[in-house]
């Protein structure tokens, strides 16, 4: 059975691009959905959720695609600088950082900013929410990892790094995550927050992509994609995935095997089958897109199946039993999975609990 699946890419002529993917013969093909060109200058960043895609660009703004209605959805302007990188948490936040040192929490239903606070001292160049949507990490270039409270939208830890960091991931299972330096991977554990392991690529590190909790994807400025094992801090695959370096990486899921989605300055799009298991083999190639266009960034729209670790907090929603249970003991979790930063709706509810004091 075919699967609802759209490639989004990003490019310098400030054009957001859909593919639609036909997932049903052996090769897949790929036809030109939309063009999205609300934009004034390049795009920085993608990202994508049940319904929206969002981008953000040099130009301060980040713009809205409704998918559901194939309509622009109109443009969020809080930021004064670059939109460095933008995250939806499930279906109800997106976060965006920006080049001003700030992180904006946006909830979805009526798009205003619930939440904006200056993270970094320069500009923010990545972050990533846990997948319980408790807390978040960022990176910036003040040469500081910090961790924030999403429950209340303050900082819980910052760590100096001294460097500065470009990309920071959780893994899928929130227990152990990853900031890059350079051409360095840092694997850092979530209860010790202390660095456990370092891998190095050859070139300088432009994307990453969690394939699954241990396997992770790395694209630099080369032409090759290279796959590491976090558990035992080697590479254990290589290939050529385009003629010139790869911009950006993504990942989903089908039923028997990943597909890792490759982007490159030379304007094609890539889709790779991989079969992750003990001993892995090279990919094979599924199907490609040629944009024609120099490509900054990449998302891939799969709807419920992509972002299903990010709804509420029921079995299905994350891969960690241990997160799930911990979840379930944590009696904020329904408010904090669902509205991830809650200081505005969390006041209304003790104000009703003091009566009974």
């Amino acid at each position: 059975m075919a699967s609802e699946l759209e490639l989004i890419a990003g490019s310098y002529e400030q054009i957001a691009f859909g593919y639609h993917i036909n997932t049903e013969e052996d090769e897949w093909t790929s036809k030109a959905d939309f063009t999205h060109h609300a934009h004034t200058a390049s795009i920085s960043a993608v990202a994508t959720s049940e319904r929206f895609v969002a981008t953000g660009s040099k130009d301060e703004t980040i713009q809205l695609y409704d998918m559901k209605k194939r309509i622009e959805h109109g443009a969020l302007l809080q930021h004064d600088g670059t939109i460095s990188c933008l995250e939806f948490y499930g279906t109800s936040h997106l976060l965006s950082g920006g080049e001003d040192g700030l992180i904006c929490v946006w909830r979805t239903k009526k798009w205003e900013c619930v939440k904006s606070f200056k993270a970094h001292q320069g500009h923010v160049t990545s972050l990533s929410v846990h997948p319980s949507g408790k807390i978040a990490l960022s990176v910036g270039t003040d040469k500081t990892l910090r961790t924030w409270n999403l429950i209340n939208g303050r900082s819980a830890f910052i760590k100096n790094i001294k460097q500065n960091a470009h990309i920071v991931r959780w893994s899928p299972d929130g227990d152990k995550y990853v900031a890059v330096v350079s051409d360095k991977v840092n694997i850092y554990d979530l209860e010790t927050a202390s660095v456990i392991g370092t891998v190095t690529n050859p070139k300088r590190i432009s994307s990453i992509k969690f394939l699954n909790n241990s396997i992770l994807a790395v694209a630099g400025d080369d032409e090759n994609v290279r796959l590491c094992d976090l558990g035992k801090e080697e590479w254990v695959c290589e290939f050529k995935a385009h003629e010139t370096r790869v911009k950006a990486v993504d990942s989903f899921g089908m039923e028997d095997y990943c597909v890792l989605v490759t982007a490159s300055n030379d304007g094609f799009i890539k889709m790779w089958k991989l079969h992750l298991k003990e001993e892995l083999e090279s990919p094979t190639l599924l199907g490609e897109v040629n944009t024609t266009a120099r490509l900054t960034c990449l998302a891939v729209w799969k709807p419920s199946s992509v972002q299903q670790t990010a709804e509420e907090p029921v079995a299905e929603a994350t891969t960690s039993k241990e997160l799930i249970q911990e979840l379930l003991k944590t009696k904020r979790v329904r408010i904090a999975a669902e509205e991830v930063i809650l200081e505005d709706e969390s006041k209304p509810k003790k104000k009703k609990k003091r009566s009974g004091k």
